[in-house]
């Protein structure tokens, strides 16, 4: 763990790093044999049926269906490729309509590290790999914990579609500080050798309260691997290319779980997940619906940065400029009777009945959570947060 910067090979990450090409095709034969990977298809696909005595016979007929399905795939960039056909059909059918602003920022041939507000698992990093894809750019790779990871056939499948490992579970100080070194480390060498953009959050675990902040240890992470270096602050900054993106979602799949939970930690001071509701909570964030999607790439942050706060405070405020404000956003906050002296935009009396049919299907005592999640980017906005 203390192997330097300058003198790390790429077995050194082997740990962390995304599957390679000619691992491909081991771990593609592998999963549709794994027992856990068909019973959670099968919860989803056919809840009733899971624990009926069907199952069986319809585990075998999901494990030759994904079978059939990826024999062909025997790159990482053939499962781009498949994934991307998958991406345009949730986007199709899941979405009122897909964006994307600021792509002419982008340099073709350069690499760059972006940092994005989170408010889905799985999506956030999805819709930023589609949105570079559709523009003839090569797709990240996608920051992800650990405790995420749980499962096996979730490791398989997150490595295989370019995410690395994030050692969130490391125990003690020692621990921690290989773990975020290696990860450091990781992330140099990704952009700088190996020429491939990463995307990471701007903090640990998704925005609940729809409050998008960068946490400075994020950024302080990232200079781990030339701190001994002599390299200047500034200059280490510089040398990654930060990019904030901005991801808006009109409406959040998740709202009414989110609502509750913080509910819950405000109310119990903890919040227990279940065994399987990451999982769920990345199905549920694929298929439901959305709304309007909007990806916003901001800048290269370019400025003679004092330190972590600094870098922070500059992926914020692009942060909060390039946000997307929808309907949602603006009648959340009227129902909170918290405008001030904002002008509320009028919106017509189908805009509004959506708005309101979908606040009716959340309980009643997660309502006042529920309407904060979509009113405070609007707040966030306007300076208010």
């Amino acid at each position: 763990m203390e192997t330097s910067l300058m003198n790390a090979s790429p077995e050194a990450f082997d740990a962390i790093r995304p599957y390679r090409d000619e691992e491909v095709r081991e771990v593609l034969d592998r999963l549709p044999q794994d027992p856990e990977l068909l019973r959670a298809i099968l919860r989803f696909k056919f809840p009733r049926l899971a624990d009926s005595f069907l199952a069986p016979a319809l585990r075998w007929m999901i494990s030759r269906a994904l079978a059939s399905r990826v024999i062909r795939i025997g790159s990482i960039s053939d499962l781009q490729v498949y994934v991307g056909v998958y991406m345009a059909r949730m986007i199709a059918t899941t979405t009122r309509g897909f964006t994307v602003d600021g792509i002419e920022h982008l340099d073709k041939n350069k690499s760059y590290l972006f940092i994005s507000n989170h408010r889905d698992i799985a999506m956030d990093p999805a819709f930023v790999n589609y949105a570079l894809h559709i523009n003839n750019m090569d797709t990240v790779r996608i920051a992800i914990g650990d405790n995420l990871l749980k499962k096996p056939y979730v490791n398989d499948l997150m490595r295989l579609n370019k995410s690395f490992i994030v050692q969130r579970s490391a125990k003690g100080i020692r621990q921690m500080m290989a773990a975020f070194n290696l990860l450091s480390q990781y992330i140099h060498h990704s952009i700088k050798q190996e020429h491939q953009s990463i995307w990471i959050a701007q903090k640990e675990g998704r925005a609940k309260d729809g409050i998008d902040h960068t946490d400075p240890a994020i950024i302080k992470m990232f200079c781990m691997a030339e701190k001994k270096s002599g390299k200047a602050f500034a200059d280490t900054i510089h040398d990654l290319n930060i990019v904030p993106v901005a991801l808006s979602y009109e409406y959040d799949p998740l709202d009414v779980q989110k609502s509750r939970e913080v509910v819950q930690k405000q109310k119990d001071g903890h919040y227990a997940k279940g065994e399987f509701e990451d999982i769920d909570s990345i199905a549920q964030g694929i298929a439901g619906y959305k709304g309007r999607v909007h990806v916003a790439f901001g800048q290269p942050l370019d400025g003679d940065f004092e330190d972590a706060d600094a870098v922070a405070a500059a992926v914020d405020e692009q942060i909060r400029r390039l946000y997307r404000l929808f309907p949602s956003n603006y009648l959340a906050l009227e129902a909170l009777h918290q405008e001030g002296d904002f002008a509320i935009p009028s919106f017509d009396t189908e805009v509004r009945a959506a708005f309101n049919e979908r606040l009716a299907a959340c309980p009643e005592e997660y309502q006042a959570q529920w309407l904060a999640m979509y009113a405070n980017p609007v707040k966030n906005f306007l300076g208010r947060l």
